[in-house]
C-alpha cells in the first residue's frame, strides 16, 4: 500500500512539472528523481512507466526520458447504444440469462483507496508472499533449455506429477491438466460436465467467483445449506433429487466463506450421494496451502477417497503465492478428462511454459517450504489477533466459527441490520469489507460480512481496521 501510495505521489509531481520543458525535451535522469524526491529506484520506474502508458513522456532506452509530442485530437465517440438491443436480443431465448453480476469477484479484487484497511482481499499481502522466492525461481526457469518452446498441451510432465503426488490416493500425473490458476480450472469444469440451462448444486454461501462462472455458462446455481461440518448430506440428497442436478461444486476444505471442514462422517456420504445421483463433485481444494500453525492433521482431497471418477478436482498454487502465479491443475480419471482437455485446450491452447517451469522451480526449491511453515505461523497469529479484537471491540457482530486453515473470518451481522449499510458506514470510517450478500446463489439468511486478514501489513493494521469497525457499528448497528 506504501509503495502505491509513493508512485502515486510521484506521478502527480511529475504531471504538475511538465510544463517546463519544451515538446520532446529531456527530464532529469531517474537517479536524479531518486535523490530529489527521495524515493526508491522502484518507485520512479513505476512512475515513469504510468506516465508513458498515459501518453505523457517517451522513454527512449540508453538515450533518457523525454516528453511526448501532444497527442491529435480525440475523434468523437460514436453511438453504441445499438448494442442494448443486440446484446439482449436473445435473452428471450436463453433458458438462463448469461448476464454477470461481477462484483462479488471484483470486491477481492479491486485495491481500496489509500487510507483504507484492506479488509476486502483475497490474496496473501506481498509481506508474506516469497517474493524473492518467485524472482529467483524465475530467473532460473527462463535460463532451463527449452523454457521458451511450446510446452506439453497438458502441462509439464513434472509439474503434474508434483500436484500428483500431494493429492495422494491413486492420481497420477496423467490425471492431470495445468490450468491458468483455480479460476480457469473451475470454468472449464462447469463447462465441462453441464449443458446450459441445467442445475448445478452449490453450497449456501459459497465462492462469488464460482457463482459467476455458473451463470456466465448459462447454469442456474442451486443451494445446498451447510453448517460448521460442511455440506449437509441431507438436504444434499434432497436437493439432488428434486433438481436431477450431475454436478456438485464444493470446497470440503477452509470453505469460503464460513472456513467449514467437511467432517470425516461426511466425506464417504458426499460421495455415495453423488455416485447414486449420477453426479460429479466438484472439488475446489483452493486453501491446502493456507492451513494455520494449530490446525493439526489435515484431511486428504476427497479425489484422493474416490475410486470411481465422481471427483473432478482444482487445486492452484495463486493462494499460497501471489495472484500473478496463475498456476494450478485439474484432475479427473474415466472419459471426463478427455472432454475436460478438449475444453481446456480449446480455450487457452496451454499455460504459459515459462511460467510452468517458474513453478516448478519455486516448489522444487528449500526455499517453499520455509514460505509455508511462516505463512502457516502469519496467519494463525493473524486470525488469533483479529479474532480477539472483533470480540472486544465489535461484539455485535457473531463470529460463530473460528476457522484453522484460510484467510477470512465469516461474521453475521444483527438481526435486521441492513448489510449494505454497514458495509458503506465500514468504508467511510476506513475500512474495506467484502458484502456477504454476493456469497449467496438465493435469498440470504441474514445479513454478513467477511473479514481478510491476509491482505493487510500485520497485526497493527488489523487492530486499527477493527477500531474502525466499531465506529461503522456505532453509526448503524446501534
Amino acid at each position: 500500500m506504501q509503495e502505491r501510495s509513493s508512485v502515486a505521489e510521484l506521478v502527480r509531481s511529475l504531471k504538475a512539472e511538465l510544463d517546463r520543458y519544451p515538446m520532446g525535451g529531456k527530464l532529469p535522469s531517474s537517479r536524479a528523481l531518486v535523490e530529489r524526491f527521495r524515493v526508491s529506484p522502484v518507485t520512479v520506474s513505476r512512475a515513469l512507466a504510468q506516465l508513458a502508458a498515459e501518453g505523457l513522456v517517451v522513454t527512449r532506452p540508453g538515450a533518457g526520458v523525454y516528453r511526448a509530442e501532444p497527442r491529435p485530437d480525440v475523434r468523437p465517440v460514436g453511438d453504441t447504444s445499438w448494442q442494448e438491443v443486440a446484446l439482449s436480443a436473445d435473452a428471450a431465448a436463453e433458458i438462463v440469462p448469461r448476464a454477470v453480476d461481477a462484483s462479488g469477484v471484483l470486491v477481492t479484487l479491486a485495491a481500496p483507496p489509500p487510507g483504507v484497511v484492506e479488509f476486502n482481499g483475497g490474496y496473501l499481502h506481498p509481506g508474506l508472499q516469497p517474493e524473492s522466492a518467485m524472482a529467483a525461481a524465475l530467473a532460473r526457469a527462463g535460463r532451463r533449455p527449452g523454457a521458451w518452446g511450446r510446452p506439453p498441451t497438458d502441462g509439464l510432465p513434472e509439474l503434474r506429477e508434483w500436484f500428483a503426488r500431494g493429492l495422494g490416493g491413486s492420481v497420477t500425473a496423467a490425471d492431470g491438466l495445468v490450468t491458468a490458476g483455480g479460476q480457469s480450472a473451475l470454468t472449464t469444469a462447469l463447462r465441462a460436465l453441464a449443458p446450459p440451462g441445467a442445475p448445478v448444486l452449490v453450497e449456501s454461501p459459497t465462492y462469488p467467483g464460482m457463482l459467476a462462472i455458473a451463470r456466465a455458462a448459462g447454469l442456474r446455481p442451486v443451494p445446498v445449506p451447510l453448517d460448521t461440518e460442511g455440506v449437509r448430506p441431507e438436504l444434499l440428497t434432497a436437493a439432488f433429487r428434486a433438481t436431477g442436478a450431475r454436478v456438485l461444486v464444493c470446497q470440503p476444505l477452509f470453505q469460503n466463506p464460513t472456513g467449514a471442514v467437511l467432517a470425516p462422517a461426511r466425506r464417504g456420504a458426499v460421495l455415495r450421494i453423488a455416485r447414486e445421483a449420477g453426479a460429479f463433485v466438484v472439488e475446489d481444494d483452493f486453501a491446502r496451502r493456507l492451513v494455520h500453525e494449530d490446525a493439526g492433521p489435515l484431511p486428504p482431497p476427497l479425489v484422493a477417497d474416490d475410486q470411481d471418477g465422481v471427483v473432478v478436482h482444482v487445486s492452484s498454487l495463486t493462494k499460497a503465492t501471489s495472484p500473478s502465479l496463475r498456476v494450478g491443475m485439474l484432475a479427473a480419471r474415466g472419459p471426463v478428462l478427455e472432454r475436460l482437455r478438449a475444453i481446456h485446450v480449446v480455450d487457452s491452447f496451454f499455460v504459459p511454459r515459462p511460467l510452468q517451469e517458474a513453478a516448478l522451480e519455486l516448489v522444487g526449491a528449500p526455499a517453499w517450504s520455509r514460505h509455508l511453515r511462516g505463512v502457516a505461523a502469519e496467519l494463525k497469529s493473524r486470525r488469533d489477533t483479529m479474532t480477539a479484537a472483533l470480540r472486544l471491540q465489535v461484539p455485535d457482530l457473531a463470529l460463530p466459527h473460528i476457522p484453522s486453515g484460510g484467510y477470512h473470518l465469516w461474521l453475521r451481522l444483527p438481526e435486521g441490520s441492513e448489510e449494505s449499510a454497514f458495509v458503506a458506514a465500514a468504508l467511510r470510517a476506513g475500512v474495506a469489507v467484502a458484502p456477504g450478500r454476493p456469497y449467496f446463489s438465493a435469498e440470504p439468511p441474514g445479513g454478513h460480512v467477511r473479514v481478510s486478514f491476509a491482505g493487510v501489513a500485520g497485526a497493527a493494521e488489523i487492530a486499527e481496521g477493527v477500531h474502525r469497525l466499531r465506529t461503522a457499528c456505532d453509526e448503524v448497528l446501534r
